[in-house]
Parts: structure tokens; sequence; C-alpha cells
């Protein structure tokens, strides 16, 4: 897969580990990449990347996770790479997601949801590797209707890399556009989210939207972004919104998850689990929220 030679390339502005280790509830152990390395302007519009596990859990009678909480303002995107997580939400929707599934839920006007290991995944164990990433929502959408979209592993379509060996490399397409073939997701603003896998060896240049904000995730594996080495796991390399392409040479085989958005050029105002625009939205939600205007869980 190449783009034009004459095209420019991003450049890489910085590569960071992740800037804090916690559990989210007692299911979710994550690094966070950011904002807990301060990366705001370089990744916007997306707010947060928790990359969690991989963590072997054995088995239990009783699901761990995260228990009922509200969101309002963005949205949130979980990519299941092991093990398998049941959601259910205030607007009525509810479901599995498993290895290679996406769930991407937009909060918008409020709702109140929980994440848990899923049934059969809690009392047999296994190992657990999921991300989740929040995107904004432009302030004319913050306060729309909230959305779930349940994306199964086959609605995802996979690019292979120019080789077109079966035991090659390839991109899953979650969102946006590659080589004329169109992610599943719904959007409200232009952005691409692709995961990304390499065999050892494999060179590629992957074309990247010119005035997008973009960052190339390592979940594992040894490779050469440009010029820049990513090595080891959970690291995240910012681009430059100028130029139209990256190149990736793997060292060896590498798992990868590629961001770009085009930057929502509005004020951000988050409390917790809401983002908004102003400190005065921001109170209103908490309002809003103890209220009980998000609905309830049935």
């Amino acid at each position: 897969m190449t783009t034009a030679t004459s095209t420019s390339q991003k450049k890489v502005l910085g590569i960071y580990r992740p800037g804090s280790n916690h559990w989210v509830g007692d299911g979710f152990p994550v690094r966070n990449l950011f904002p807990s390395n301060g990366l705001e302007s370089e990744v916007n519009p997306f707010l947060m990347l928790d990359y969690a596990g991989p963590k072997y859990f054995k088995p239990a009678k009783t699901a761990r996770g995260v228990g009922e909480h509200p969101h309002r303002g963005f949205e949130t995107v979980t990519i299941a790479y092991q093990g398998s997580v049941a959601h259910r939400d205030s607007a009525g929707n509810s479901g599995v997601i498993y290895p290679g599934d996406v769930q991407w839920m937009t909060a918008a006007s409020g709702v109140l949801h929980e994440e848990m290991h899923e049934a059969d995944f809690t009392k047999e164990g296994g190992t657990f590797e999921m991300i989740q990433l929040w995107v904004n929502l432009p302030a004319a959408d913050k306060m729309s209707k909230p959305r779930y979209q349940a994306i199964t592993k086959a609605q995802i379509p996979v690019v292979p890399f120019a080789s077109g060996s079966p035991n090659g490399g390839f991109t899953r397409i979650i969102a946006g556009e590659l080589n004329g073939r169109k992610g599943p997701a719904k959007t409200f603003t232009p952005v691409n989210l692709w995961d990304v896998e390499l065999k050892a060896g494999e060179r590629v240049e992957l074309p990247l939207p010119a005035g997008h904000n973009a960052s190339v995730v390592l979940r594992k594996g040894d490779v050469k972004l440009n010029d820049a080495a990513l090595t080891g796991e959970a690291l995240i390399a910012t681009l430059s919104p100028e130029g139209e392409s990256i190149t990736l040479e793997a060292v060896a085989d590498t798992s990868l998850v590629i961001l770009t958005g085009e930057p929502i050029n509005e004020p951000v105002a988050s409390y917790g689990p809401f983002v908004m625009n102003t400190r005065e939205e921001i109170m209103q939600a908490v309002t809003d929220y103890k209220s009980g205007r998000f609905g309830q869980l049935n």
C-alpha cells in the first residue's frame, strides 16, 4: 500500500509513555496515554485514551467492571481485543462486545451506563485487553439525542497491505476511509480510526489527511514511524497536522491504532464524565444528573 511519492510526510512531534496507571472500577486496569500527558492541542478532537490490559483475570462468581455512571457532551469508543464486556445504558441499549468488536456510544445530552465483564468471561476467566477512546462533540451536537453503535468484527472492512499475502499485515477501518473503503462508524466530525497489524519486515506508506491532528498508538511491537523508533507497548506518537502520509516499517510483528481528526476549535470545559464548552454548562450537567434527567438503568 503506497501513496504518491510527491506527498509530504507528517512530522513526529513527540513520543510518550503512559502518564498514569490506574484501575477504572475493578475490571479495567488502564494505562492512560492522554490527557495525562498534556497533549490536548495535539490530539484534538480526541479527549482521552485508556489502554486496558492485557491482564489475566481468574474465574469469578461476580462480574467485575464499572458500575452505573453518567456521561454528557462526547462519545466513548471501546475496541475489544481480548475478553468481553456487557454494556447497558439509560437509552435502552444493551449488548456484548466480543474480541474484534467496537462499541461507539454517543452520550451527547446525557446517558447513564455500566460496563461489566460478560458472564461467560467472568466465570471462565481469561486475558482482558481493550482500548477506550473519548471523542469530543462540537457545541452544536453536545445536547443532541444519545446514540449507540454496536459494530461487530464482521462489519469492519479489512484492507490488506500491498504484499497481498494472506499472512501479511492489514488495516481494519473502524471509522473514516482508506483506499476507497469506508468504516462503519458514523461520526459527527471527520475522524479516522484504524486498527493496524504489521508483520516483521513489512514497510507501508499510509495516507493521512492534511490538516488533521494525528497519532499512532503502539499496542505492542517494534516499528519505525518515519525515522522514529516505537518499541515495547503502550506508547503514543503525536504527528503534525501538516503533511499527508506516514511510513511504517516493522522490525517485529506490531499492533497499532491510528487516530486522525479534524480539530474542533472550541473551548473545552470538563469535569469527570462531563465535557462541555463552559463552566456553566458543566454545572448544569451535574444538576441534571443529580435530578435524574439522564434517565435510569432498567
